[in-house]
């Protein structure tokens, strides 16, 4: 016993000498200063000696499993050195290397025009209202002065989902949902999509976006409505814009008009996209028909107003000069980077 005792430190430093590894390292701790371990062993095995023997062969064993203990920790201190180092080697940074730019987003043209012309309105005063997109016959129609029989709702080509309901074909449900329940004055934008039996091509789709507007008071007149038209195009487009209104007919409006302006690509000296003219239709407008105030519950001696309503993909599409509406809905990141 005495014998191993003056040999076992020996062994230990002889195993620790090309020791590179944490779990070598633990398996040595174990073998020797563990629960069975050689040394642990040892301690237990004192009984056998001579009462005059054990305390001096108890220091021994003692002083050797201090020793033990301090070559071991100071071999993990060594393996945890070496592989710091190697990490901090491996994960080196040049920095002499240019930095790598992160990809920003932007904002869908769509979405920067919507609030382009948000803007635009909420700062003339109006509020922002929307609605269902699935909706009941009533507004979407007969409040709207379309009835049953009326050969706009042919144009229409609209998705019925029950033969008294449907996917609108305008905001226009909207603003006859907000004159039941606002008491004038109002003055109300509502935007959002829209859906009609189209086949998709360059200029059509099913589904689409609106902004229609809506202002009625007292005393409202076809020049109130010509000045916001006027305003908010020269606002969108340029104070430069030159715009005409032609007669129109909707069945919501009397009298209606349809309105062009002059065509942002070409600047009013013709080009394709205007067909030469130097303006392009923008939008369509008119009087509130006095047939609609009394389905939502005004009188028509009282109250006057006029509303509008303009394509959100048009005008995008006359904004940036985009030919094919499709591209707006094809997610194409080379084609939206375009408007960061």
């Amino acid at each position: 016993m005495k014998e191993n005792l003056n040999t076992i430190l020996d062994e230990i430093k002889a195993s620790l000498r090309d020791m590179q590894q944490n779990e070598a390292l633990q398996e040595l701790k174990v073998k020797y200063l563990g629960k069975k371990g050689e040394i642990t062993q040892m301690m237990k095995q004192m009984g056998s000696l001579s009462p005059e023997e054990r305390p001096a062969f108890g220091q021994k064993i003692n002083a050797l499993r201090k020793k033990a203990e301090e070559a071991i920790e100071e071999k993990r201190l060594e393996i945890s050195e070496k592989q710091k180092n190697a990490r901090l080697a491996a994960e080196k940074i040049d920095v002499t290397l240019p930095g790598r730019k992160n990809r920003i987003g932007g904002l869908h043209p769509l979405t920067k025009v919507y609030w382009e012309i948000r803007s635009i309105f909420v700062h003339m005063g109006f509020t922002v209202v929307e609605g269902p997109e699935i909706e009941l016959d009533k507004f979407n129609f007969e409040m709207l002065n379309i009835p049953k029989d009326h050969p706009a709702r042919d144009a229409q080509d609209t998705f019925y989902v029950t033969d008294d309901i449907v996917l609108r074909t305008h905001t226009s449900p909207v603003q006859a949902r907000t004159m039941l329940e606002t008491e004038p004055p109002i003055r109300m934008i509502c935007p959002g999509r829209v859906y009609r039996q189209d086949d998709v091509d360059a200029t059509h789709s099913p589904v689409f976006n609106q902004v229609e507007g809506l202002v009625i008071d007292k005393g409202v007149t076809f020049a109130d409505l010509k000045g916001t038209i006027n305003t908010f195009l020269r606002r969108f487009y340029g104070e430069q814009t030159k715009t005409k209104f032609r007669p129109g007919f909707f069945p919501f409006t009397e009298p209606s008009a349809e309105v062009d302006a002059t065509c942002s690509i070409c600047g009013g000296k013709g080009c394709p996209a205007c067909k030469g003219a130097g303006m392009i239709e923008v939008l369509g407008c008119g009087m509130v028909n006095p047939r609609v105030l009394i389905n939502c519950g005004l009188d028509p001696e009282v109250y006057s107003g006029f509303a509008f309503g303009l394509g959100l993909d048009r005008l995008t599409n006359i904004k940036y000069g985009i030919t094919d509406i499709r591209l707006l809905y094809e997610n194409d990141v080379r084609f939206i980077e375009q408007f960061k």
